[in-house]
């Protein structure tokens, strides 16, 4: 396994007490993989996503677990070291291209940057390096764009930018948080494609984040649905949306528009709740059709179901 996630706890400080955003989460992804996590808005994907790279924002702290990351623990590397993972090792591509790209540096300098940093080039090998990569994320005229800054392209070109500074320093993983989310609609499903074919390209792995499950699961390997802080279901992607065996998974595709359906979509009942405000038990039970008391009397673990791994009581093995 090329990265091993093993029991993180990431908290928050707050008056009332610490708020566990994401609250036992494990979970491996093999070389060459494509893992895709998936939730609603609230669920703690972004905050996994960050934590692989120790990113998580103050006043936040990994409060517990491992990030074994070619054999390392991530969280116990040094400064230098973590320089060397970061940007070089795991690339980190954001929802938004501005966390990614500075405004006030042209488009190409940034990404000769990190080339420089990551693979020891010269100024005018780095600089050919960006050029390069514009043109390897579908960029027109990748010469033009380096001299270009952030405001001067479409969103759907600084993504692609955004893509290329993702992987200037040649990772074995990349990570990326919602990168369609920002986009058009039209735009969504050629960004998703285009990580999938320099995913393949390259050779690494990819962990895909995202609200949509239908855009990962055209897409990724294996699917981890994430709900209130913990995973609630992995499998492959094809079993996970075939045949969905968390209740929470069965939501989320009832609510997914499918081209052609007559039938009418079913939103899901209430919200995701807040770290501070978690029932007992199962997370998920009051918005849940299969909740009742026995839901509530502990915390489900992920068990074997089948082909995959499901939290749910009512579920038989």
């Amino acid at each position: 396994m090329l990265l091993s996630v093993r029991d993180l706890r990431v908290g928050f400080p707050f008056e009332q007490g610490e708020a566990w955003a994401v609250d036992g989460v494990s979970f491996d992804i093999a070389e060459g993989e494509t893992v895709g996590l998936v939730g609603e808005s609230g669920c703690g994907k972004s905050t996994v996503a960050r934590s692989v790279l120790d990113l998580v924002p103050e006043p936040g702290r990994v409060a517990g677990g491992r990030i074994l990351f070619e054999g390392r623990d991530v969280l116990t590397l040094e400064p230098r070291e973590l320089r060397d993972v970061r940007g070089g090792r795991i690339g980190l591509v954001f929802q938004d291209p501005s966390a990614s790209l500075n405004p006030v540096l042209r488009v190409g300098d940034q990404i000769a940057e990190v080339a420089r940093l990551h693979l020891g080039l010269d100024r005018a090998a780095s600089r050919a390096e960006a050029v390069r990569l514009l043109g390897d994320v579908g960029m027109p005229d990748p010469e033009k764009w380096t001299r270009a800054f952030p405001f001067e392209l479409s969103g759907g070109m600084r993504q692609r930018a955004a893509l290329a500074l993702g992987i200037s320093g040649r990772p074995r993983l990349l990570i990326a948080d919602e990168p369609t989310a920002a986009l058009d609609v039209t735009v969504q499903a050629v960004i998703a494609d285009l990580f999938g074919e320099i995913q393949e390209r390259r050779g690494m792995s990819l962990l895909f984040v995202s609200h949509d499950l239908a855009l990962v699961a055209e897409r990724a390997d294996r699917i981890m649905v994430m709900y209130a802080g913990r995973i609630v279901e992995i499998g492959r992607a094809t079993s996970v949306v075939s045949e969905p065996c968390h209740p929470y998974t069965r939501a989320l595709l009832r609510a997914m528009p499918v081209l052609g359906a007559e039938e009418p979509l079913e939103a899901i009942p209430g919200s995701v709740p807040g770290p501070l405000d978690r029932p007992p038990g199962c997370s998920f039970h009051p918005r849940c059709a299969l909740g009742d008391q026995e839901c509530t009397a502990e915390r489900p673990a992920l068990r074997t179901v089948g082909d995959r791994l499901c939290a749910c009581i009512k579920v038989e093995s």
